[in-house]
């Protein structure tokens, strides 16, 4: 008997639930496709909440932003450099508008202070901690808008879709923009090294994006070092009718800060980039359909971690 494509999409969204240890709670479509009756009740019970479609125009508002700062600074958003603090102070100045409990974190690198942004969003569990980061600083040399404005506007664009929704989730989100990525990792280093170790066993897994916006993608790389979230971009990705090779980089950005400490890591990554670490990695660089590929794929990975529900009786985010 065939199976129709409403009822294939809830059995594998019910899928991937079981596979990340979220409480299997169904949505509606899913329910009313496998022909589940839910007893009339008071009990306010979770509704499992879709994500919503991020226009690509939002995301790419930010992406002019990040332009903007590096234009007014030299050209570059460079650790130690101007332009780098003016990109955390307008990425900090969104979040605070949008209701999260921001914190910055400096450190010092070659004689320079560098920055760390991290964002709490309000509701889930504080002891397991689905986190989404990307680094925010540039080579010297150019603006850095594949690399990585690109991941920068995709998480930020993703915790504002979290507030517009007014999304509450079974673990907490948390956010993350780090410094000094470029020259070896700084940032995020010093911030899971400052962690305590019970802070650290609170963050269940990690997801990183870096360069996820160049012009030429047509297929994603999706980072294979935990099969569970491989499978839940993979499957993402599988829906949307799009391509996904298998990604391996190693340690060559933050998500390995995470890994080394046990944390469980993730993320994706565009086509090749001619303009990696060159002057011409500015916003022409970049591709408004790849940007919001990523940021929606953003958002799944942080609706699906996280166990974002809406209360019973109230729609979900769309």
């Amino acid at each position: 008997m065939p199976v129709t494509r409403t009822a294939s999409r809830a059995l594998t969204a019910l899928t991937t639930v079981a596979l990340l240890g979220l409480p299997l709670a169904p949505s509606a479509s899913a329910e009313s496709s496998l022909g589940h009756i839910r007893a009339a009740s008071t009990v306010s019970s979770p509704i499992y909440a879709a994500p919503p479609d991020i226009p690509a125009e939002n995301v790419m508002a930010h992406m002019r932003e990040f332009q903007a700062i590096a234009d007014r600074n030299g050209g570059t958003r460079a650790h130690g450099r101007p332009g780098y603090k003016a990109s955390v102070d307008f990425v900090k100045a969104k979040l605070d508008a949008a209701g999260f409990r921001t914190t910055l974190q400096s450190f010092t690198h070659n004689g320079a202070t560098g920055w760390n942004l991290t964002a709490d969003w309000t509701s889930g569990d504080a002891n397991q901690v689905v986190f989404l980061g990307a680094h925010l600083d540039s080579v010297t040399a150019g603006p850095g808008m594949n690399d990585n404005a690109s991941g920068s506007a995709a998480a930020l664009e993703t915790a504002l879709a979290v507030s517009r929704a007014k999304l509450v989730t079974q673990k907490k989100l948390r956010f993350g923009w780090w410094g000094a990525e470029e020259l070896g990792l700084i940032g995020s280093r010093y911030y899971v090294n400052a962690l305590p170790a019970a802070e650290r066993t609170k963050i269940k897994s990690y997801l990183n994006f870096d360069m996820v916006g160049a012009r030429n993608t047509t297929t994603w790389g999706v980072y294979n070092d935990d099969a569970a979230i491989a499978q839940m971009f993979q499957g993402y990705f599988r829906g949307k009718g799009i391509p996904t090779r298998s990604m391996n980089i190693g340690g060559r950005s933050d998500h390995a800060s995470f890994s080394r400490v046990g944390i469980p890591v993730g993320g994706i990554g565009s086509g090749s980039d001619p303009c990696y670490h060159q002057r011409c990695d500015t916003i022409t660089n970049v591709a408004a359909n790849v940007m919001g590929v990523a940021t929606n794929a953003a958002a799944h990975g942080a609706w699906t971690l996280a166990g974002a529900s809406v209360a019973a009786g109230e729609p979900a985010a769309a």
